[in-house]
């Protein structure tokens, strides 16, 4: 017989740590149904499955079309390969585990299936597991802060390669395409989100959609993107003026800028999420825009483009080493266009440091001088 493999010592001590907070809930198993997690604790690649960890055992509950993926990535856990559905699936497996209180992931559980699992598995009460993941991913490893350092540096080697083709004439799809395609090139398996290219008025929209609208000289256009990496996110956003830079859309940029300089200036330790957004927002606000300013200063990032922490006027917890945020802050002048500037920033025991390095002054955003 062969020796059954084990898991990493990267996914062995996630899975350690996850049992000491699932033991503090009280209950007995915690079921998965994130692939983002599940990836997390153990390498598992798969989606539409589930991962379910007991005080003893790895169990994935997975089909036929992740037979290899599952054999390969996770042969040290018990795999259960199902023929129906999942859910059907996820109650054998508790009860053959015996699970009397089983932790879910209440933000990624739908109603329905969560009233299904609560009508077949009797006697098994359902409790939300508190957000466990999203607890230890608050706090990047060295080997995580390395594997988004490769997701920028892709990024924003894309971003030069795709800022020497912009012309007028192209298209925001065009330039999209462009930018994708030079991620890809470089290592990227896609994009971390739908890129986001902004001519002209079109960047007034904060997340607007690569359209049909065309370069054209003074141009200004947000490009708002980022590259998956080894399941690594970068997220950056940078404007480009082709040509010369329309007078209203300077006046702006240099406040965001200033917005966007201070908030970094103020991610260290410590720190609560809503005083670093207040530090930025006080800025544009003060020079009159402050209606024109929609959204957070930033997120977290990491397997996921936004997660925890949230960089708010919305959150009064504090800053901590390790957390990995995005500081945003713009300005949208419908009719007008939009600048938004942003950087990934790490928070260190001393203050933070910008992963991010791609140039953000004035001179810099302009081509086709």
């Amino acid at each position: 017989m062969a020796k059954k493999r084990t898991a990493k010592p990267v996914f062995k001590d996630r899975i350690r740590k996850c049992r000491a907070l699932l033991k503090k809930t009280g209950a007995q198993a915690l079921l998965l149904t994130h692939d983002t997690d599940f990836y997390y604790l153990t390498g598992f690649t798969a989606n539409e499955s589930a991962v379910m960890i007991t005080a003893k055992d790895v169990h994935i509950i997975t089909d036929s079309r992740f037979e290899m993926e599952s054999a390969r990535e996770v042969g040290w856990a018990t795999i259960s390969m199902r023929r129906g559905m999942l859910n059907d699936e996820i109650v054998a497996v508790c009860k053959k585990a015996k699970v009397k209180k089983l932790a879910v992931q209440a933000s990624h559980l739908s109603i329905a299936d969560e009233a299904e699992l609560k009508k077949k598995l009797k006697g098994v009460k359902l409790i939300s597991d508190g957000g466990i993941c999203d607890t230890m991913r608050l706090i990047k490893t060295p080997a995580d802060i390395a594997a988004l350092r490769k997701a920028i540096k892709v990024a924003e080697d894309a971003l030069t390669a795709t800022k020497k083709t912009i012309k007028v004439g192209q298209t925001e799809t065009d330039i999209a395409a462009r930018l994708e395609f030079e991620m890809r090139k470089r290592g990227a398996s896609g994009p971390a989100f739908g890129t986001i290219i902004a001519e002209g008025a079109n960047g007034a929209v904060p997340h607007a959609v690569p359209g049909t609208r065309k370069v054209k000289k003074g141009s200004a256009i947000l490009i708002d993107w980022g590259a998956c990496v080894a399941r690594y996110n970068s997220d950056l956003t940078r404007m480009v003026f082709v040509g010369s830079i329309p007078r209203k859309i300077e006046e702006i940029y240099k406040i965001v800028l200033e917005a966007q300089l201070a908030g970094i200036d103020a991610v260290k330790p410590g720190a609560r999420m809503c005083d670093v957004d207040t530090i930025a927002r006080d800025i544009i606000k003060k020079a009159g825009y402050g209606d024109r300013y929609t959204h957070g200063l930033g997120h977290g990032l990491g397997l996921d483009v936004h997660e925890a922490p949230s960089l708010s006027w919305r959150s009064k917890e504090k800053l901590v080493p390790g957390m990995v945020v995005t500081v945003e802050p713009g300005i949208y002048l419908p009719g007008i266009g939009g600048v938004r500037i942003e950087d990934d920033v790490l928070v260190t025991a001393r203050g933070n440091k910008v992963l991010t390095s791609f140039k953000k002054t004035l001179q810099s955003a302009v081509i086709g001088k």
